[in-house]
């Protein structure tokens, strides 16, 4: 037990001074993507893909050009260390903060709240060696509670409720791949696909502007948040 407590300690030293070299970057937001969780009942959601839009959305932040994104890796290992020291694994004290040894000054963590889709029938459809073409209307909505925490404090710096939503109806093959991996590959053209990259992309333009851009766009989100509100405080019913 002492030697594996040792190793550990060790372990998150060394992560610590390759966290400390990744602070003192360029002077934009140096930003993890947590785990995402999910409380709906959507059925594309098996294991794995918590991780998978936690991937997606540190890509969409990186391809912004203004965040420094942890290495999901990286992250992941330290968040597991964390979870060791939780449970008592680790003894008291070797646990460093994930801001300390990542070098990430904030992390997102996101929470599927919500998800709905319905399909109608249009009429009119053809159907020719199990490709259909037309007759369907599709539409999809996506919930994601957003926290962003400050990792040197441990305070809630940013929240918000980001929405996505998609329709969608004519070729539906089900044989398209790209963009998305693992167990979403088969979503990418979907309805379902579309609201979760709809929200991605949201949630990207939302941290950019608070984080970033700031008083230049923060209006704009909260317009959005009381357009929301108003809606519907829960949920979204789709006819």
């Amino acid at each position: 037990m002492k030697k594996y407590v040792m190793t550990a300690a060790m372990a998150l030293t060394g992560l610590a001074a390759a966290g400390s070299a990744f602070a003192a970057g360029d002077g934009r937001p140096a930003i993890g993507v947590a785990e995402f969780k999910n409380e709906s009942g959507a059925g594309w959601w098996r294991g794995g893909v918590g991780w998978e839009l936690s991937g997606m959305l540190s890509n969409e932040l990186s391809s912004s050009g203004d965040f420094r994104v942890v290495e999901r890796n990286k992250l992941q290992n330290v968040l597991e260390e964390q979870n060791l020291a939780a449970s008592g694994r680790i003894a008291p004290g070797t646990g460093a903060k994930i801001g300390k040894v990542t070098g990430a000054q904030y992390l997102v963590m996101g929470t599927v709240t919500s998800y709905e889709e319905n399909t109608s029938d249009t009429g009119g459809g053809l159907s020719f060696r199990g490709i259909g073409l037309g007759g369907k209307s599709s539409e999809a909505y996506l919930a994601v509670d957003v926290r962003v925490v400050d990792t040197t404090t441990g305070d809630i710096a940013y929240s918000r409720t980001i929405e996505g939503r998609s329709k969608g109806g004519g070729l539906s093959v089900g044989i398209f791949r790209g963009g998305f991996g693992g167990s979403l590959a088969h979503e990418e053209k979907t309805p379902a696909g579309k609201a979760i990259r709809a929200a991605l992309v949201e949630i990207t333009d939302y941290l950019d502007c608070v984080m970033v851009k700031k008083d230049s766009c923060v209006a704009e989100y909260r317009g959005k948040e009381q357009h929301r509100r108003d809606s519907n405080k829960k949920a979204l019913k789709l006819d």
